[in-house]
């Protein structure tokens, strides 16, 4: 196998992956990068893309082959609110998607493997405050079951065949290149694109609703740099707890209202408020900052000036 580093990012034209490949090819360059996807990229990327279906082993067999694959970042899942409409078929896609990663790189055709849980896992009877690293996970969404089953296959696979497989707890994300892709705190990300062009918005979560963010440029440096890390800093193999910054709805509004002094905010809470209720509110990744030195950039002030000048640019 080739020692250069081929690193390939399946579901990367989703919210995460279009700027992960985009982080992964200004570190190793486009043409070690190779991004794939069951649909084409959202915006035009430089470097070689293949499609296919997560689900598909020869067909991530075949790319693994082709470039000399040494490296995967399996992004591909359906979220927490998506997941909810199809429980069957978002427990198939992630489990799978998981297992055929994880099979490849004990069978030695892959060195390494990226897999990202989320703070589903967590659940009503979860601290809900500076939630620790180890704690009570009692997911009561499909994708939460799907992230908490991961974990521990991922620990399995590390500690029964040595495979080399790291994890992040993804807060809700928060990012201006691609659309999100179906999660309960996508309110975050529409109420840019409203109060630009409307002046309004109206948000599914209701007010006092405290979650646990992150702006996406610290979310992908974290992941690089955790990849990076060697091997004996790497300690949780199950998925390292990661925080930026909590807030409510109305604080993310009154900040918005910065920029645009007109803006309204309304609250009108559907069905995904019930999966935000059973979140924690804050987030302790001293576990994460001890072993491989995570700190983030940005807090809510620095991430709303930045997402507000990069979608004004966007959305002219």
């Amino acid at each position: 196998m080739s020692q250069t580093k081929r690193i390939l990012v399946i579901g990367s034209s989703g919210q995460i992956g279009t700027e992960l490949v985009e982080g992964l090819r200004a570190r190793f360059g486009n043409e070690n990068v190779v991004a794939s996807d069951i649909k084409e990229p959202q915006v035009k990327q430089e470097g070689p893309f293949a499609m296919v279906d997560a689900m598909d082993r020869r067909g991530i067999e075949r790319i693994v082959e082709k470039y000399e694959i040494n490296e995967v970042y399996l992004l591909a899942a359906l979220l927490s609110a998506t997941a909810e409409k199809d429980p069957a078929f978002a427990w198939k896609l992630n489990m799978e998607s998981l297992f055929i990663v994880l099979e490849l790189a004990r069978e030695g055709k892959l060195k390494k493997v990226y897999w990202p849980s989320s703070i589903a896992v967590f659940g009503p009877t979860t601290p809900k405050d500076n939630t620790p690293q180890h704690t009570i996970a009692e997911p009561s969404t499909v994708y939460g079951i799907s992230k908490q089953a991961g974990e521990q296959w991922c620990a399995y696979y590390c500690k029964r065949y040595g495979v080399d497989v790291r994890s992040i707890r993804y807060p809700g994300l928060i990012g201006w290149k691609s659309a999100p892709g179906g999660g309960t705190t996508d309110y975050a990300v529409h109420i840019f694109h409203e109060a630009i062009k409307n002046g309004s918005y109206t948000s599914f979560l209701d007010r006092g609703t405290t979650l646990p963010m992150m702006y996406m440029p610290d979310a992908i440096r974290a992941t690089i740099d955790l990849m990076e890390a060697p091997a004996d800093q790497v300690k949780e193999r199950t998925s390292y707890n990661l925080a930026g910054f909590s807030f409510a709805p109305e604080q993310i509004a009154a900040e918005v209202k910065r920029h645009v002094p007109a803006f309204t905010m309304n609250y009108a809470p559907d069905s995904r408020q019930a999966i935000a209720n059973s979140w924690p509110r804050s987030i302790d990744d001293s576990a994460a900052r001890a072993d491989w030195g995570w700190k983030p950039k940005y807090d809510l002030k620095a991430m709303v000036d930045e997402m507000m000048v990069n979608l004004k640019q966007v959305l002219k």
